[in-house]
């Protein structure tokens, strides 16, 4: 059951875009980030995967070589079926033409009706393909009417659906999963029919499995029909013209669909725990016993007869007037009729089990169908069969039900009586732990760091009588691959967002704003379904949207969808990537030259100083780092020494020995000994290859050793970070935690957008979240190379360099 958490509750510590046509039979690497890391990702890309071919070129060549298509992406095995345990019985995979004689993939057009409901608990995936087909356009997207078992047929099949702002295009083969030669999932009232198995394979290869679709809300089927946006209503909390707005839906083509909560804690729209086995042995108990429920139609004469279906036998509930609790029903109609001289409303829904239905009033074989004429029978559509489908009154829908569902394919407000056009922005992002996962308003030291969407909504609505001056729009939630994702142990996080108005800046908004401004607007509720939406209406103005988990630490990715009546802007806030230009490091050009007047004030002194100097070599290393303490602390003029840069200057000189300059493990050995010197820092010490990072960032000659003046600025640079990490380590743990580096590395002069924290928090925290101080000290070092690379390489200053491979590999390689 989708679990909601008010909003109030949230608050307590605080004061149809129009899809681009993309065709690919599987999502993107790394989970369809939308390029958000696509500079990682894709070099890894020619290893994983090869492009994919289109259908129309898969089935020219099955046609060529006369072979019917096997898919290697869904093969006709167990991994297709299930991940949580293995079937306690061996199906068999077969083809369409191996079931029954003179297949066809839609016999006199596709229709509510064909849809029966096998062994899977996919009932929310199967009223959302009943609700699709009142919609034929619609119904010819999603499935591809120019396809058959008797023209051109090579056993392939494909299958459109919107996926996170794009349309895909999903192929498969034929194989359906049979048991004593009867399909064991969906399957048509038409046994030779076979458009909706395979739309349901289809589906299930999107999310990995077929046990991937166990549990779920119709609206998430619904918009992957559509790519429409969901209004969700609890039925008892719903408005009062509910009535009207759901014959404008089904008048606007609009899915609708709804539910029954059970009373022992299961709603559809949950993966309820149910034992696979178990599922399967009851079909095949049911099979074998032949306990089977004929149509009571009679079929005499016709060519082709319906399938025998099989009552699931699973976690859905049926009460005595013939409703299942735990169940999705889709709404078919809403019409008005007159009875007894009056108006009455009615509701049209249909099971998708294809029988089981209403038996109160106005069901198939009710009294009240005896006082409606012939002819307004005929209007309603009026059948008695058992089929699935019945009509009840609107006051017993209210009664009964309790959850509606409404998908509109374009989010005009249903209350309205005139069309509108709505402007649609997309973002996509992501939740990082560690970085920009920090929950939701009651954890106010992390809700800063979720992503932040800026929305200006610049003209008010064409409402003549409306006096005030406003702006309507509709923010959807989704969060993405949470199905696919669920052989991994994936749930639907319970999400939500608020809405804070803003004004002038463009940079990410710190802790402090939150703490001060109470929010505009905000979802109702907290609640894991995969997507949450929400009508506002607000001033024009400049507003930030904060989307978030209810929780923090809850890594995963989202798209975030903003339908506005007017004009508006909606995007990321994102910092410019960019560095306080430090001054040029001033070291002396020839190193040769700093070597020999370095060498004259040495042959200045005693003669064989350098053969003390290098048996003195490792005391010196010691020593060093008790004046390296007190030389933090003086003051000096440019171009001027002190008698303590005199005397850091000869220790110096006795550490680096002949060639006068320091390597890395020499680096280390001075760094380690002041590190131990400073108690509050807690740690370990540098590692060999932070020491190596550090050369490289000073080295300017390539020599993979720094001289005097390059350790001297080293250590100026090491200062002032360290002062920045003691800033942050307010519990002296010598760690910081990762959702302060924002700040930290802020401080330190550098302008990040949202990607590189996620990258710092993935490269330099521990699995606790926190950054200790080699960690954040490299961290540093590697941001003030890679950016004086880019400065020295950025010759006309526009932002952009060029390098070739032997360039690239020097910068990589030696940073």
């Amino acid at each position: 059951m989708p679990s909601a958490v008010n909003a109030a509750v949230a608050q307590q510590t605080a004061a149809g875009s129009v899809p681009s046509a993309t065709i690919g039979t599987t999502e993107g690497a790394g989970g369809g980030t939308g390029g958000i890391y696509s500079a990682i990702i894709s070099r890894n890309q020619p290893i994983i995967s090869i492009k994919e071919k289109t259908y129309e070129e898969l089935h020219k060549k099955c046609l060529e070589k006369n072979i019917l298509y096997e898919d290697p992406d869904f093969p006709p095995n167990e991994s297709s079926l299930f991940y949580s345990q293995k079937s306690p019985v061996k199906f068999e995979w077969k083809r369409p033409r191996e079931i029954c004689e003179n297949p066809r993939f839609i016999i006199g057009g596709a229709n509510r009706t064909d849809i029966c409901q096998g062994e899977l608990g996919n009932c929310w995936f199967l009223a959302a393909i009943a609700c699709l087909t009142l919609n034929k356009k619609l119904l010819c997207r999603v499935i591809p009417h120019d396809q058959s078992f008797i023209q051109n047929y090579a056993g392939i099949f494909h299958f459109q659906f919107w996926r996170y702002g794009d349309w895909v295009d999903v192929v498969i083969d034929d194989c359906l999963p049979t048991y004593n030669n009867q399909l064991v999932f969906t399957k048509s009232s038409q046994r030779n029919e076979f458009w909706s198995a395979l739309l349901e394979k289809a589906y299930a290869k999107l999310h990995g499995s077929y046990e991937a679709l166990k549990g779920g809300n119709t609206t998430e089927a619904m918009e992957d029909f559509t790519g429409g946006v969901t209004e969700f209503y609890e039925i008892k909390d719903a408005p009062k013209d509910i009535y009207k707005i759901m014959k404008h839906a089904i008048d606007r083509g609009s899915l609708m669909a709804s539910s029954i909560d059970d009373d022992l804690g299961f709603s559809y729209g949950a993966a309820p725990r149910s034992d696979i086995g178990e599922l399967i042995a009851r079909m095949v108990k049911n099979q074998e016993n032949a306990q089977m429920t004929q149509p009571t139609v009679d079929y005499q004469g016709l060519e082709e007869r319906p399938a025998w279906t099989i009552v699931p036998m699973q976690y859905e509930t049926r009460m005595s007037c013939g409703l299942v609790k735990g169940h999705a029903y889709s709404v078919t109609a809403v019409e008005e009729t007159i009875f007894k001289g009056e108006k009455i409303r009615l509701v049209r829904l249909r099971n998708p089990w294809g029988q089981v239905e209403w038996n109160g009033a106005w069901s198939d074989k009710s009294e009240e169908w005896n006082s409606v004429k012939e002819a307004e029978k005929i209007r309603l559509q009026h059948k008695v069969v058992e089929d699935g489908e019945f009509w009840m009154s609107f006051q017993d829908f209210m009664r009964h039900f309790t959850k509606l569902e409404i998908c509109n394919l374009t989010p005009d407000t249903l209350e309205a009586d005139k069309f509108q056009t709505w402007t649609v922005s997309v973002n996509e992002g992501r939740w990082v732990r560690g970085c920009s996962a920090g929950g939701c308003r009651n954890y106010p030291d992390t809700f800063w760091t979720n992503p932040q969407y800026r929305l200006k909504l610049l003209e008010e609505d064409d409402d003549p009588e409306d006096e005030e001056v406003i702006c309507s729009f509709l923010v959807a939630l989704m969060q993405k691959n949470r199905r696919k994702e669920r052989k991994l142990g994936a749930n639907l996080y319970t999400i939500g967002f608020a809405i804070y108005e803003m004004h002038g800046t463009k940079h990410h908004l710190q802790k402090d704003f939150f703490l001060y401004n109470a929010s505009k607007a905000r979802s109702k509720t907290y609640i894991n379904m995969r997507e949450i939406s929400e009508r506002f209406r607000l001033p024009p103005s400049e507003y930030v949207i904060i989307p978030s988990t209810y929780d923090p630490h809850q890594e995963g990715e989202f798209i975030l969808r903003v339908f506005s009546e007017k004009r508006s802007l909606s995007e990321e806030v994102e910092n410019m990537i960019e560095a306080e230009r430090p001054l040029p490091i001033i070291f002396v050009s020839d190193r040769a030259n700093s070597n020999k007047e370095l060498t004259a004030d040495e042959n200045a002194g005693k003669d064989g100083e350098k053969t003390q100097a290098d048996k003195k070599k490792v005391p010196a290393a010691r020593c060093i780092f008790s004046f390296l303490v007190s030389f933090q602390r003086s003051s000096t003029k440019a171009h001027e020494e002190s008698e303590e840069q005199k005397q850091f200057r000869n220790i110096f000189r006795q550490i680096a020995g002949d060639d006068m300059e320091i390597n890395a493990e020499e680096l280390r050995n001075v760094l380690n000994n002041v590190v131990k010197k400073h108690k509050d820092l807690r740690s370990e010490g540098f590692e060999l290859e932070s020491c190596r990072s550090m050369i490289a960032l000073m080295d300017t000659d390539g020599s993979g050793k720094i001289n005097f003046d390059e350790f001297r600025h080293l250590w100026d640079k090491i200062k002032s970070w360290q002062k920045i990490f003691k800033r942050y380590d307010t519990d002296h743990s010598g760690t910081i935690n990762s959702y302060e580096m924002r700040n930290a590395v802020n401080d330190a002069g550098f302008r990040l957008n949202n990607q590189l924290y996620d990258i710092i928090t993935m490269r330099y925290a521990d699995k606790n979240m926190n950054i200790d101080f080699d960690s954040f000290i490299c961290c540093f070092v590697r941001l003030d190379a890679m950016f004086r690379a880019f400065h020295a390489f950025d010759k006309d200053g526009d932002g952009i360099i060029k390098l070739n491979v032997l360039e690239w590999l020097q910068l990589t390689l030696y940073a």
